[in-house]
């Protein structure tokens, strides 16, 4: 039997594969169900979390023991990597992103897959533990390794004097954090000659989201724009992301008409960045509190 332990970069080109490789968990259950089988690793996996973390958990577990688990991990690598269609990807909103983000993913694994060079020549199977310890640190394809990313750039904007690139950022930036969550984010697009930045799905609800970084708190005129954009889609609701807050005109005039939208501040987006509060967590305890109290700008703070 070969002891040889995997080499690391090899098993971090998995982790970026087998989170990228399906859009939806139940596919991706799927395809592990099909290579692993019966194994026990895929039992006590909790779907309810993260792509992202769900994938890293199952990897930890078995670079943790790969004395035992060597012969899976190769499984996963080569069945992965042998992935040639992604059209259940590309017919997906932004598909072709995301196909290409798949087809970039097994280009880095085949590398280590072709000519069984993921294997180590150097390293022994009793330093498999102190392998997957590394692994961890590194929090390549981890939910809080890409918040922190995020919290990055966001901390590189903050200082910016630039407000219209600003702005573009922070629809970048929210898109982004969409997509770490699992909320299926669509990019900018335009309808009947209006200009949206974008919309997201929660509690199979869409969510339309507006996205200011304006110096002074969004006026009422704002936010009647953005509510009758929302009320024109059918069964939708819509988020506000003003990081310097709402005129409080505007907050008491929408919490007294029709509930179509929630609103949030820069404080909630550094709360959530800061990973003091998952967004899905946060969207609804602040819809949860519009239903209860009319009140649609619940702050973290006061949560």
């Amino acid at each position: 039997m070969n002891n040889k332990a995997i080499n690391p970069q090899a098993i971090v080109a998995l982790q970026d594969a087998l989170a990228s490789i399906y859009w939806y968990k139940d596919d991706l259950k799927n395809f592990l169900n099909s290579v692993l089988g019966d194994s026990p690793l895929l039992v006590p996996l909790n779907w309810n979390h993260y792509k992202r973390d769900i994938v890293q958990e199952l990897i930890e577990k078995m670079t943790s023991n790969q004395t035992r688990y060597r012969q899976e991990l190769i499984n996963l690598m080569v069945a992965a990597a042998d992935m040639k269609d992604f059209s259940h990807l590309e017919q997906l909103d932004d598909g072709e992103k995301k196909a290409a983000n798949a087809r970039r993913a097994i280009r880095s694994l085949k590398t280590y897959v072709a000519g069984h060079e993921f294997i180590s020549s150097e390293r022994e199977a009793a330093e498999a533990k102190k392998q997957a310890h590394l692994l961890r640190m590194q929090k390549v394809t981890s939910t809080k390794a890409s918040l922190e990313e995020l919290y990055s750039e966001y901390g590189r904007w903050v200082t910016s004097s630039n407000s219209q690139a600003r702005g573009y950022a922070l629809e970048k930036l929210l898109r982004q954090l969409f997509e770490i969550f699992d909320l299926d984010p669509k990019a900018s697009f335009r309808v009947e000659g209006e200009q949206i930045d974008g919309s997201f799905v929660f509690e199979n609800t869409d969510f339309l989201f507006e996205a200011k970084w304006e110096k002074i708190p969004i006026s009422a005129d704002a936010l009647d724009s953005f509510a009758m954009k929302v009320e024109r889609k059918f069964d939708a609701k819509g988020v506000f992301m003003s990081i310097n807050g709402f005129s409080p005109e505007g907050v008491t005039a929408h919490s007294a008409s029709k509930k179509v939208l929630l609103l949030m501040d820069g404080s909630d987006l550094v709360a959530v960045l800061d990973r003091r509060i998952d967004l899905k967590d946060m969207l609804a305890r602040k819809r949860r509190h519009a239903a209860r109290t009319g009140e649609i700008y619940l702050k973290y703070g006061d949560m």
